[in-house]
């Protein structure tokens, strides 16, 4: 299990520490309560966490332990591959995909504001009012749901469940929710100042770094099939 919380709490981090979802929560924690923005956020990814770990620890009952350990050695060398890719072909910071990421939501707060301008309209809104914003703040979900849906396909969702397959999934979803947690709090609190000095390349290659060397260790470990 501490292997298993070892190797998802570093990829986790390197992995989320300037992702798309931390700049969101950056940008989304300056025009919102925090609290209902961290709440949302940090849902969304544990859940998505959870579920990711959930279908790895069920690949080794579809298919034999030993094709599920070679696919995550896999997995690992192809991650650490494409992060060294992505951070030599980085610029030295993150102000580019934070840019990118607070034109995204601007579109979207505007495409919003845009149905809301006829009051008559609003009024029919309020009395049909979705049936999980009688329970959850309008704010909570729009962070869940940002969050949740971009990790989909996410390098560190497909890296998790790979990593369930081939570790404790208990110790896999502990790690995952605690480096989750740091590093959504971190944004959330940091701000967009800290989300612009984040240094991409740096980030990209450290996390190239240690997806190789989980590659490695994950072949040189044996497997029974």
């Amino acid at each position: 299990m501490s292997s298993g919380f070892t190797k998802s709490l570093a990829m986790t981090f390197v992995s989320e520490i300037g992702d798309k979802t931390f700049f969101a929560a950056a940008i989304l924690a300056m025009r919102y309560p925090r609290r209902l923005v961290l709440a949302g956020c940090v849902s969304a990814l544990i859940v998505m966490t959870i579920l990711s770990a959930t279908v790895g620890w069920a690949a080794p009952n579809l298919i034999s332990r030993k094709w599920t350990h070679h696919i995550t050695t896999l997995l690992f060398f192809g991650f650490g591959l494409w992060s060294l890719w992505d951070g030599f072909k980085e610029g030295g910071g993150g102000s580019e995909e934070l840019a990118e990421v607070e034109a995204e939501l601007d579109s979207d707060m505007k495409a919003n504001g845009k149905s809301t301008k006829d009051k008559t309209e609003d009024e029919n809104k309020k009395q049909k009012r979705p049936f999980l914003t009688q329970f959850f703040s309008p704010i909570f979900l729009k962070a869940f749901s940002i969050n949740f849906f971009g990790e989909f396909g996410d390098k560190s969702q497909l890296a998790t469940i790979g990593l369930a397959a081939d570790e404790n999934p208990f110790g896999v979803v502990l790690g995952g929710v605690v480096a989750q947690l740091v590093c959504t709090t971190a944004a959330v609190i940091g701000g967009k100042s800290l989300a612009s000095q984040i240094s991409e390349r740096i980030v990209a290659l450290s996390g190239g770094m240690l997806f190789i060397i989980f590659g490695i260790q994950s072949f040189l470990t044996s497997v029974d099939a």
